[in-house]
This record gives C-alpha cells, structure tokens and sequence, in this order.
C-alpha cells in the first residue's frame, strides 16, 4: 500500500508500506522530484541491462529524504513549512517514507534502525531549520 500524505495540496510525504506488493516496476514520485522513489518486482534470472548513469546537471532546491526502517517502530510527526502540526503516521519494520516538503521529526517508540538517503553533499546547519513545535496530541492515522 501507498500512503500519500498532503496539506492544503502540498505532498508532504510518501509512505511505502513493507506489504506492499505488484509486478513490475512502478516509479510513485513525479519526474521533477530531486528524489526518486519507485518499488521493483522481479522474477528469477529477470536481467537489467549493465548501464553507467550519464553526468546530467540538476538544480536541487529542496532535501528530500528517504528513510527505511530497519527494524523497531517510530512515530512521524508532519508539520507545514510555518511549523504547524499537520497529523503523524507509524512506520514499522520494513516500511519506507520519502519525506517531500513541510517539516516533520520523529518519536522512536521502540529501539529503532533506521537508513537514510538524501541529496549531498550535506550542507551541515545550513541543509535545515531546527524549531520547537508547539504542544500537540498526536493524531495518528
């Protein structure tokens, strides 16, 4: 299953649940992301053409970033671009989110792995804008 999370028209972020499953491949991010996100399905002996990827200029305005959970369990918590609290969502093992636009942080609710991929090179303090949120009552869905 393919979660999209939006706000007022905004993707904030995709959630590729560990169950989800089909033939082939499917590329679920537009082509204009900065960060791709797609789910292979291949059968024994299925060949990909040995290939080198081409120097291609990009303009990256925005980090995207992918994170696989690993294993243990954590909570997302989404917030807008003015650092409102929108609605969070719980990942599990196995479970992966590309996390597009808004601002977001995290509550391990288990000991928890995690792997990340984003854009580089990593710009350090500059790459984000660290805030308190305001109290809110998880609302998970």
């Amino acid at each position: 299953m393919l979660e999209q999370l939006q706000h007022d028209g905004k993707l904030l972020a995709m959630i590729l649940r560990t169950n989800f499953k089909k033939d082939g491949i499917e590329f679920f991010t537009p082509p204009e992301f900065s960060q791709q996100l797609a789910y292979m399905n291949r059968p024994k002996d299925y060949l990909i053409q040995p290939h080198v990827h081409n120097p291609v200029s990009r303009n990256v305005e925005y980090t995207k970033e992918v994170l696989f959970i690993k294993s243990g369990k954590v909570r997302i918590d989404f917030f807008t671009d003015d650092q409102e609290y929108v609605e969070s969502r719980i990942l599990e093992q196995g479970d992966v989110v590309l996390l597009a636009y808004g601002g977001h942080g995290f509550c391990m609710l288990e000991d928890t792995e995690m792997i990340e991929v984003k854009q580089g090179p990593y710009a350090g303090e500059d790459d984000k804008t660290r805030f308190n949120a305001k109290p809110f009552e998880p609302r998970v869905k």
